[in-house]
């Protein structure tokens, strides 16, 4: 699937829901679907800077496309953790870099967090996208 698709799979999610309670109910949800996470990654060097919580973000190539993994302590960052790597997994790095990421606007995802989860969901895409730069760049070699 496109990051497109998926991103819309997201969107008609959120719409079956009346309220931000059950949104969030649907994010914790979403967090216990992220693959099991290797401890071994659980270092600094694969932390999120500027994130309220403790994230952890690890990448590799498979096929030509990155696969990421991530894990948090706390389980709305960890939803939110799990939507990015369900929208940006299996995604050429290409497409990741150039990725626009419209279901956390369309959704009210961004304007429904604090600030310092807003700020945190900010840096786990940058950091995804540097993941992907960093693959595009060792392809080119």
């Amino acid at each position: 699937m496109s990051i497109k698709e998926v991103e819309e799979e997201i969107i008609a999610d959120f719409e079956c829901f009346d309220g931000w309670l059950e949104k969030y109910n649907y994010i914790i949800e979403s967090g216990r679907t992220l693959a099991q996470f290797d401890s071994k990654y659980r270092e600094e060097k694969y932390l999120i800077k500027g994130c309220q919580s403790q994230v952890w973000l690890h990448a590799m190539m498979h096929d030509n496309k990155v696969v990421y993994f991530a894990d948090s302590d706390a389980l709305i960052t960890r939803g939110i953790a799990s939507l990015l790597v369900r929208v940006l997994s299996n995604q050429t790095p290409e497409d990741i870099i150039h990725a626009e990421l419209k279901f956390i606007e369309t959704t009210g995802l961004k304007e429904h967090l604090s600030q310092t989860r807003s700020n945190g969901l900010m840096n786990m895409i940058k950091q995804m996208k540097l993941y992907a730069r960093a693959f595009k760049a060792k392809q080119m070699i």
